[in-house]
């Protein structure tokens, strides 16, 4: 009788333990589940931001609008672009804002825009590799880490995730240029006479780049055709200057000399070149008084025709 007893005790204990040891198992395999799916749902979050937001695609089209940025022209805007004033037989006349502005503290409001747009431009660019970067080394957790790693560092990539959404916020509102605070007044108050001053809003604007076409543009003996555009292929054509100039070899004692034409249309013949010679041409926009900033004007180099090579270009025509 005790040893029967003693049998059934211990098969309840062997019981026992059995059941024990598998609601552990069972636990630790629903704890298992529950951080596989934690750990995807995370995993997809990131992944989602790296396929959107900081795409390749994104942060090339970004890079491109830098570089085309670094070779806009900008310019000072002024609104409203009139003012009604108070001539000397106390008739009011419509002017050009820009003639009762003194002229010192337009001035200095130039300098103020030319300093906003380096340090966007400059802000551009460091937003810009912060954002390629944090791509990096969200890639990085995604390829490299396991499922513990990753959980365990989720508040870290919780946190670069805030901070890279932050970044592209502001490289967005940096892509067109912003408004200038006026400090101070900038009518000329005598040449109002006393009239009511006008509210007066500065802000930047850009223009596009001139960009030679080098399909169109080219040499012959003693003339050349030069052809530019603009990437948005403005109808309106502005004053822009041409600027060309002999180019001479180091050993030679001659002087290379250069001269400015006026232009506005998209196209230019210049005459009086000299045959079998280099020639450097330059296309920029005319300065003008709201200029601000300007740091890229495109170049192309052009070699006159010989008369040898222009008689045998003609005979292979005829």
């Amino acid at each position: 009788f005790l040893t029967q007893q003693l049998s059934f005790g211990i098969m309840a204990m062997i019981l026992n333990k059995l059941e024990t040891s598998l609601e552990g198992t069972a636990c630790s395999e629903e704890q298992d589940n529950d951080s596989w799916e934690r750990y995807l749902e995370r995993k997809s979050l990131v992944l989602q931001f790296l396929h959107s937001d900081l795409s390749l695609y994104h942060l090339q089209h970004y890079q491109n609008k830098l570089e085309l940025l670094k070779k806009c022209y900008f310019y000072l805007e002024i609104e409203p672009k009139h003012v009604n004033v108070r001539g000397e037989n106390h008739m009011m006349h419509r002017t050009d804002i820009l003639q009762v502005i003194d002229p010192c503290q337009f001035q200095r409001m130039k300098k103020v825009g030319k300093n906003q747009t380096e340090i966007q431009l400059s802000l551009f660019t460091e937003l810009l590799e912060q954002l390629e970067r944090g791509r990096e080394e969200l890639s990085c957790y995604i390829e490299v880490c396991d499922m513990v790693t990753f959980l365990s560092q989720w508040d870290l990539i919780m946190q670069r995730l805030s901070k890279l959404s932050k970044f592209m916020e502001t490289l967005l509102s940096l892509q067109v240029p912003g408004r200038l605070h006026v400090k101070h007044c900038l009518l000329s108050n005598a040449d109002l006479r006393g009239t009511r001053l006008p509210n007066i809003r500065l802000s930047l604007c850009t223009r596009m780049p001139l960009i030679f076409d080098r399909r169109e543009s080219f040499a012959h003996k003693d003339w050349a055709k030069l052809k530019w555009f603009t990437e948005n292929q403005e109808s309106h054509l502005e004053p822009c200057e041409l600027h060309f100039k002999l180019l001479t070899n180091e050993s030679q004692t001659e002087v290379g000399y250069g001269r400015i034409q006026e232009v506005t249309s998209n196209t230019c013949v210049v005459q009086d070149l000299q045959p079998g010679r280099s020639y450097e041409f330059t296309i920029r926009r005319s300065d003008t008084h709201t200029l601000v900033f300007k740091k890229w004007h495109d170049t192309i180099i052009l070699k006159t025709k010989t008369n040898a090579v222009e008689d045998a270009d003609s005979s292979a025509c005829a």
